[in-house]
């Protein structure tokens, strides 16, 4: 019973709604003139109840442009697809704007043109402004979109605000303008990220900064110190995308992490530039200033290449033991040199064996003081067109071959922009279309692809064969990777 005067407590159906309100809601701009949105882009749900950690991380891209336009006085609202569960929620999202802004890669293309439809049917005057990898690798299929009003190919950190400003100014396909350096970017504003949608979500995520995802203690700090990474692997296609531009300096590094950790507390740290482990000058200073400057040594996942350590076997060492590097992320993609020359790798399984023989020693010296020791995040490629059966269980001897790993398997994925997916879309090979660009893990990507092979072979199926050369305790170690098959 209640005593005198008192009022009963809010029941929990209206604080949880009153949160989700507080969590979500929409805001306005105070400035006069149009009204922008800038639509963050993936799955329905993502931000509401996401499949896997991943689907959780945060587009630099947007923030990074956000923040230009803010400082500028362009002021925009934003939205996400992945806090929306219905295409209904993304309609009421979008309605009311004049100007829509998105950052559409190739994998996010279906969302992003289903929300320029979606954008044109509520507001019939609206311009929609696109930019991204997709419009830079797939133009023609940007092109086909009518509802795509602005399309900017390339970086756009030094034409956002013009366009923006006056879109009529352009024409409909523009060359977009990036910095020389990284060291021109201003430091992200991360609370213009979307936030998560949901109370059990939220609880969880550590908005602005990013959930714990395996490699590390939450809350997560993602941040970029290189740009473009300077290969030329026939599945990829970052090169065509974007110049090379000058890394972030070491020191503007140290203080956004220092000043993100002062301000939410940071747990760990994900280093998403697709290869951290080059330029040796910027990594030797790495290697002298983070211990000293930052205000904890924070584990951290970051990439590199089996060619490059086997390049720099005692830089890479040195980084492990004395930076906190706990979470290595390889890609292998294959341990057969057939494959590995048919996708331009520029490594060998020399240098890959080079590689885990290398951090199962460091590995092991650590455990043995004590210490935790670091593993391999591996990526792996399977379904590569020209691979054989005895390629893809050579691949599999060495995964299992590897002693600390997290390996994330993935079927080659033919994207656009990339040498061979090109070769495979104009040959009618792809079975990648506009309505699937996506990185479901068991996606059939390739016509005349055996896959039932590959998923007997993740199931372990073929366990003999990849035993044969092994020492027996290593036949003893997990023979069973289905569950490691990961979006390509």
């Amino acid at each position: 019973r209640l005593g005198a005067g008192r009022k009963p407590a809010p029941s929990f159906w209206k604080r949880f709604t009153t949160m989700l309100k507080n969590l979500w809601s929409k805001p306005s701009s105070s400035e006069a003139g149009p009204k922008r949105l800038w639509l963050d882009l993936g799955d329905l749900g993502d931000l509401v109840n996401p499949a896997g950690p991943h689907e959780q991380w945060q587009d630099h891209g947007l923030g990074l442009l956000r923040t230009i336009l803010h400082q500028n006085g362009l002021m925009t609202d934003i939205a996400s697809t992945r806090a929306c569960g219905t295409w209904d929620e993304v309609r009421q999202a979008v309605a009311g704007y004049d100007i829509l802004l998105m950052n559409v890669r190739s994998y996010t293309f279906p969302v992003g043109y289903r929300s320029a439809k979606i954008f044109k049917e509520v507001n019939p005057k609206g311009l929609v402004l696109a930019g991204g990898m997709h419009a830079t690798v797939a133009l023609d299929e940007m092109e086909a979109i009518p509802e795509f009003d602005k399309i900017c190919q390339g970086p756009g950190e030094k034409t956002i605000v013009d366009l923006v400003r006056d879109p009529d100014a352009f024409p409909r396909v523009i060359l977009g303008q990036g910095a020389k350096s990284m060291a021109e970017w201003p430091m992200i504003d991360r609370t213009l990220w979307p936030k998560p949608n949901s109370w059990k979500l939220a609880r969880k995520f550590h908005w602005p900064l990013e959930p714990e995802c395996g490699w590390g203690p939450g809350p997560v700090a993602t941040i970029i110190t290189s740009r473009v990474c300077p290969w030329q692997c026939v599945f990829c296609n970052e090169n065509s995308y974007i110049p090379n531009m000058g890394r972030r300096p070491v020191e503007a590094v140290i203080d956004e992490l220092n000043y993100l950790d002062q301000k939410y507390g940071v747990g760990s740290i994900v280093i998403h530039d697709s290869m951290f482990f080059q330029n040796p000058s910027w990594l030797q200073e790495w290697l002298e200033k983070y211990p000293r400057q930052a205000r904890k040594l924070w584990p951290y996942w970051a990439a590199g290449r089996a060619d490059t350590v086997r390049q720099w076997p005692e830089l890479f060492e040195a980084l492990i033991k004395e930076t906190n590097w706990n979470t290595v992320s390889i890609g292998f993609e294959s341990g057969s040199d057939r494959v590995l020359r048919i996708i331009n790798k520029e490594c060998t399984e020399e240098d890959n064996y080079f590689t885990i023989d290398r951090l199962t020693r460091i590995g092991d010296e650590m455990e043995a003081q004590g210490k935790k020791a670091p593993v391999f995040w591996s990526n792996i490629m399977l379904g590569i067109p020209g691979e054989t059966r005895e390629d893809a269980i050579k691949t599999m001897r060495m995964v299992k071959y590897t002693k600390r790993i997290l390996p994330s398997i993935s079927f080659y994925a033919p994207y656009p922009g990339s040498a061979l997916g090109n070769q495979l879309i104009a040959e009618g090979k792809s079975r990648m279309t506009k309505e699937n660009y996506h990185r479901f893990p068991d996606d059939e990507k390739v016509v005349g692809i055996d896959y039932q092979f590959y998923r007997e072979l993740l199931a372990g199926k073929f366990d003999h064969e990849i035993n044969k050369g092994l020492p027996s305790l290593i036949q003893q170690r997990r023979s069973v990777y289905s569950d490691a098959l990961a979006k390509a």
